[in-house]
């Protein structure tokens, strides 16, 4: 199984017709994903490149498709009303993968999904997510997939589905940081552990979908044998993490914390990423997440053996 999205996930994007939304729009194609549209105001009634339906309106889009998810591509000072109208159309996934979105913006639009719960954000300022699906043929940058779901502008064939994976066991993986979730997918891949989803939840300080909410999905999805969880420096949603896993969690957690050599006040990467006190370094989350249980991971090269040894994968597996 998975959390989020599946195979029959339907998908659009807002923002279709910029650069990035219609390159992003077409490798999301040929992984298999369902996409189904576009929206770009103006531009109703036409068709991208690929031959998606453009629409004026995300209601528009919804009502002839049954678009169920979205990806947000929208220039950052246009993108919060983009969640908002996502939410108010009924869209249940919202990804916005857009950065630099003023954080002002952000708090009146997290204000605003208030009214919307069945909506889901994830981002802003993220990869996306990714469901694995079964690798079909080819291999590397050219391997195809089918029954996944990719949404966003992760690479979609360092991934491994469940069904692929010789050790028989999967993961759910949630991150702050981009380039590290596709870091921890590649290792557990090379390891033969598959991903049942994979989530940026991205790094700016007023997001969506945060780590305890992930973590209880992958807590009842029977398929999820443990998680990755990657924090960064700043903020404390890594330490009320490790105490819910400590009450909740029935599978392991490995976790890695980056951002060990950042000095206080300055923001590294990231608009979240900022030590703002002693309980906010990593070695004080890195602390209170061992404290908690939590297998925490010393380097971000160890994260893929660290679960390896948590699941009882066989060395042969790990060779």
């Amino acid at each position: 199984m998975s959390i989020l999205v599946d195979e029959t996930t339907k998908v659009i994007c807002q923002g279709i017709t910029g650069s990035a939304g219609a390159f992003h729009t077409k490798g999301c194609l040929d992984y298999g994903t369902k996409m189904v549209g576009g929206v770009t105001p103006g531009k109703g009634g036409q068709k991208d490149a690929n031959g998606l339906p453009i629409f004026d309106t995300v209601a528009d889009a919804v009502s002839a498709t049954g678009a169920t998810a979205t990806m947000i591509f929208v220039p950052p000072p246009f993108a919060a009303d983009s969640i908002v109208e996502a939410a108010a159309a009924g869209i249940d996934v919202i990804c916005a993968i857009t950065e630099g979105i003023p954080t002002q913006d952000m708090i009146r639009a997290k204000a605003a999904l208030a009214d919307f719960p069945k909506a889901n954000l994830i981002g802003p300022n993220c990869p996306g997510v990714i469901t694995p699906g079964r690798r079909v043929s080819g291999e590397g940058s050219e391997a195809r997939f089918e029954d996944g779901c990719k949404i966003g502008i992760m690479p979609g064939y360092i991934h491994l589905a469940q069904e692929d994976a010789t050790s028989g066991k999967a993961v759910g993986i949630i991150s702050r940081s981009g380039t590290l979730t596709y870091e921890a997918v590649w290792q557990c891949s090379s390891l033969e552990i598959g991903q049942t989803t994979c989530i940026g939840i991205g790094g700016d300080p007023v997001k969506g979908l945060n780590f305890i909410e992930l973590l209880d999905l992958f807590n009842d999805d029977p398929d999820t044998d443990g998680v990755v969880m990657i924090g960064e420096i700043g903020g404390s949603d890594e330490t009320e993490a490790g105490h819910w896993i400590k009450d909740n969690m029935r599978k392991p957690v490995v976790a890695f914390i980056a951002g060990r050599t950042a000095p206080p006040g300055k923001r590294m990467g990231h608009a979240g990423a900022i030590i703002g006190g002693a309980d906010d370094t990593a070695q004080a989350k890195m602390e209170a997440l061992s404290a908690c249980g939590v297998r925490v991971s010393e380097s971000p090269a160890d994260l893929g053996t660290t679960m390896a040894d948590a699941l009882g994968v066989p060395a042969a597996a790990m060779a």
